[in-house]
């Protein structure tokens, strides 16, 4: 892996992304109620700080639907928010969000809160990702707005990544390049991963 350079990285991850919709798709149609079993996982396992601003994306396609995680961070008191993209190659900011919310369209099918809602720092990111390894790595879509943001947020204070999937999402080792930042937990249908015992 050190003997590839970025462009030749690029080029493997965008393979790689083929074959990994194809089981993350396979996963969302077998696996209905996956979102929920992760949400138990979760917070029976890690140890969230207690009111702190955690960021959730909304969900797109197939991805695992983080909605069931989102409405449950609420009604336990923390502060959840979702990403808002500000353009290509620049790192994401983060408004609040609350059940009920009005929401606007973001493009590519997602969405994300106004100009009206409060702009605020998460101190949890949950990550979507098509796979990932048990070194902590993701294999994105290929915009690096969460590795930007990750690497952005992780210079000023301590931020943990979790990273949200189907089991079947899981790959032997994650291609990566010298931005890719790494995931402190991954938690599936099946198991909650704590890298931070591997590091």
């Amino acid at each position: 892996m050190t003997d590839l350079d970025t462009q030749d990285i690029d080029q493997l991850k965008k393979s790689l992304r083929k074959e990994a919709k194809k089981k993350r798709a396979e996963a969302y149609k077998l696996l209905p109620h996956a979102a929920v079993e992760l949400c138990e996982k979760l917070f029976d396992t890690i140890p969230l700080p207690k009111g702190a601003v955690v960021s959730v994306y909304w969900p797109l396609g197939d991805e695992l639907n983080p909605m069931p995680l989102l409405n449950t961070l609420h009604e336990k008191g923390f502060r959840p928010v979702l990403p808002v993209m500000l353009g290509a190659a620049k790192p994401l900011i983060f408004r609040s969000w609350a059940p009920g919310d009005e929401l606007d369209d973001a493009g590519f099918g997602t969405r994300e809160p106004g100009t009206d809602k409060e702009e605020l720092e998460p101190d949890v990111l949950f990550v979507p990702l098509l796979a990932f390894d048990r070194a902590g790595y993701r294999l994105g879509y290929g915009g690096g707005f969460y590795d930007r943001t990750l690497d952005k947020l992780r210079s000023s204070k301590p931020v943990t990544a979790i990273g949200i999937a189907y089991a079947a999402q899981e790959m032997d080792a994650v291609i990566r390049g010298p931005y890719d930042e790494p995931l402190n937990w991954i938690v599936t249908e099946e198991e909650v991963i704590n890298l931070t015992l591997t590091e």
